[in-house]
Order: structure tokens, then sequence, then C-alpha cells
């Protein structure tokens, strides 16, 4: 209805995907969702939409990162072992790193869309005896071709609307109690998926850590994968300058993707995992039920460097009694789950390729990432479930039943979340954001 609209202030909004769901029931409901966004109507200061325009990325012009010389460097050093086609789905579609690079022609559109076909996992760098860096060639191309007129953003509206709603101001929320200096940051997917789940994580956190505060926010990241340079580092660098203006200096992340960024761009706030705190907090159920039962660990991508997250999620599922049998690709060599690179929005089957290779490793063994986006990926061929399902539903998790919501319910669930974490934190709060006059 329009005057729900208006108490939300979206009468502008084209990409709100619950405003159908709301506005086709009856009066009495409606009525009902009216009252109750009215009344924390004060907490949505309005936000520039960003995303109805493309915003142009200035061309790398850097000797040691422009897409030319990195072209240049590959060509001329790529040996064209195969260490990387190897296990890479992509380049064995498209051929080595050298033949991409050597062939390579701006022009043409067949060879600018190889660059947005690339997951962006980082395997071919991280098994290249050469110590090359295919991924970041990759990464420069999209940044190159963002900037071009030629580039279109079609394929990835629904991504690119996901993320404006996770940073807009209906979403978004800063509740930091006073003396806090330490946020949880659980991202997009987690709180709109399993919002129980993130609410158990986040009062684990405060018994450990009473002060912690929480963000419900977005860091950017498909935008950042994208190739949208400057709109990434103006959204992402007013979030982290926020952050620092209210006195937060570490960041606890429970999405790879939003770790990886605050890591790369979050200079002068310390980042860890959230699970590196609750493994040495002692944090976890009844062990004695799940003795001997057998898992496999998918870490994600973007961590595959990152040695003491991998060993606290191996060693709450051990503390948990979970025994965990290693797959072939893990740690710094682990796969994609086919989400990366927002590569399924162009060619699902790519992607797809990835999900059946964890498949085959699992062997019919329980899968277990503690990122949400491969849960979901890898759910569709294997049976996955999240790490935090097994700490806070574990009792659930074998029942075969999902335990995460789907769309547009996510959208609701992030909504309520946020209505409860306001009424549970309200008055211990500071605003983390300029005030806006009281509606009258």
């Amino acid at each position: 209805m329009a005057n729900i609209r208006a108490a939300l202030g979206l009468q502008q909004c084209r990409c709100f995907p619950l405003m159908p769901f709301l506005e086709s029931k009856d009066n009495i409901v409606s009525n009902r969702l009216l009252r109750r966004f009215q009344s924390w109507r004060y907490w949505f200061s309005q936000r520039p939409d960003c995303t109805s325009r493309q915003v142009k990325a200035p061309v790398d012009v850097d000797h040691r990162t422009s897409p030319h010389a990195l072209l240049a460097d590959i060509a001329d050093r790529c040996t064209e072992c195969g260490a990387c086609v190897q296990s890479c789905a992509f380049l064995q579609r498209y051929g080595t790193p050298k033949a991409i690079a050597a062939e390579y022609d701006s022009r043409l559109p067949s060879h600018r869309e190889r660059a947005f076909a690339c997951s962006l996992c980082g395997l071919c760098t991280a098994v290249c005896p050469e110590r090359l860096d295919p991924c970041r060639l990759f990464l420069a191309l999209r940044h190159w071709h963002a900037a071009d007129d030629s580039f279109t953003l079609r394929p990835y509206r629904r991504l690119l609307a996901y993320e404006a709603l996770g940073r807009s101001a209906l979403f978004a929320w800063h509740g930091m109690p006073p003396g806090c200096d330490t946020v949880f940051f659980p991202g997009c997917a987690l709180p709109g998926a399993r919002p129980k789940t993130t609410m158990e994580m986040y009062r684990q956190l405060r018994r450990l850590l009473p002060s912690v505060g929480i963000v419900l926010d977005c860091c950017t990241k498909p935008s950042h994968d994208l190739g949208r340079e400057a709109f990434f580092e103006a959204a992402f660098f007013r979030l982290r300058d926020r952050l620092l203006e209210t006195g937060i200096r570490t960041v606890l992340t429970a999405c790879p993707n939003c770790t990886n960024i605050f890591r790369q761009y979050g200079e002068g706030l310390a980042v860890r995992t959230v699970w590196e705190v609750l493994h040495a907090g002692g944090i976890g159920p009844d062990r004695s039920r799940f003795e001997r039962m057998e898992v496999c660990v998918h870490d994600p991508c973007p961590l595959r460097d990152d040695h003491q997250s991998q060993a606290a999620v191996r060693g709450l599922l051990t503390d948990w009694g979970y025994t965990v049998v290693e797959m072939t690709h893990r740690g710094k060599q682990t796969v994609c789950c086919g989400e990366g690179g927002a590569v399924g929005c162009i060619d699902p089957d790519l992607a797809g390729t990835w999900t059946d290779l964890r498949a085959r490793e699992a062997d019919n063994r329980l899968l277990v990432a503690s990122c949400s986006g491969c849960v979901v990926m890898l759910n569709r061929q294997t049976p996955t479930v999240h790490l935090a399902d097994l700490l806070s539903r574990p009792d659930a998790v074998g029942s075969g039943k999902s335990l995460a919501a789907r769309p547009p319910f996510t959208y609701w669930h992030r909504l309520l979340l946020k209505f409860r974490l306001i009424r549970e934190l309200r008055c211990a709060t500071k605003p983390s954001r300029p005030s806006t006059p009281h509606p009258d």
C-alpha cells in the first residue's frame, strides 16, 4: 500500500523485494506493519541511492598494476606448466594464463567477457610455481572494462540490488554499547538466512566480550569484484571511517568475503574471524552427541591463506565431537564453491562445475562451511551445513530440513533481527551516523 511506502520513505524504491508481498496483504496486516515501521522510522536515515546508475571507475595507470603491464608480465613469464589449469574449470575452458594474456584483445567482446568468467578464487595464484598472480590480472581487467561505456550491469542487477539493500538505511544498523571498541560484523547473508543463529552467536560473543557491539551493514564486496572501483571505495571507506570515528578498533567477522575486504582495505582496524574468538572461548554444544560423526570442511577461497581461521574451524568441530575428514582441495589449495566472482550471473554452468567437484570430494559425508554463500551453492549438490548451525541448532542439523530461509523471507528476517537488536541495545547504543530529526 502507498502508506507503507510513504512511512518507510521508499516511494522511489524500485528494488525492494518485499513491497509486492506487503502491498498484497489485507488491511489488518498492512496496518500492523505500518504501525511497526513508523515506530522505528527515526532510525531510518536516508542514504544516496547508487543502484540506478553506474559509477565510473578511473582507469588504472599504475605500471605495477595496470592490466597492460600484467598482461605482458604473464604472457612473458608463464611457462604453461599446467599446475593452475589442472583444478580450474575456467582455465580448462579458456586456456593457460599465458595463452589468455598473449591473445587478449580488449576490442573483442568475447575476450572482455573472459575476465568476468573467472571466479577470482586465487587458486591459480596459490599453485603457481613462478609466483605469478593471474587472479590479480583478471580483477585488473574487470576494473578496466567496468570503466568502459560498453560495460553493462544488467546481468548483475539482482546482486547489486541485494548489495544496495544491505547498506541502505532500512537494513543497516550499528549498535555500539558504551565502551565498545569491538564489533561483530555478520555480513549480509547470515542475518537473513539464519537470524536466530546470528543472534545466538552475538549472545555468545557478549558472554566472552560484554561490551562487544554489532554492525548490520554491507562491505560492498560484489561491487569490488565487478570492478566498480570508485563506487566500492566510496562506500567501504565511508563504512570504515564511521567505525573508526566511533572508537571501533577490532572487527569480528562471520563472512569470509567481509573478512577479506576488511583486511585489505580496513586500515586502522584489526580483523579476526568470529570462529577464532569462539574457539578460544571454548564455546559449543555437548560433544557427546556427535562423537565420531565424520564431516568434511570446505575452506572458503577468500581465506585460503588464513591458517588461523582454518585451524579454529577444525578446532571447534573437534571440540564438539566431530571427526574431520580432509578433502583433496583444502587450506591454501581450496577451491571455489561456484559463487565467487559472480560467475553464476553470466555462466551458471561454469559456476556449477566447482560445486560438482566439491560433491565428489565430500564422498557423501556431511560438508561444513563457514560461509553462507558457500552453503547455498554446495547444498545444491551435496548436504552442507553452516558451522554456525552446529553451534546454535545441533539437533536440527541431522533432520534433513533446511535451516536457512530463502528470499524474499530473508529480507523480512533481516528487518526483524534489526528491530530485535534495537529493542535489546537501544538504551546502551550510541548513534553511528548523524541523527535525523524525529518525524512529526
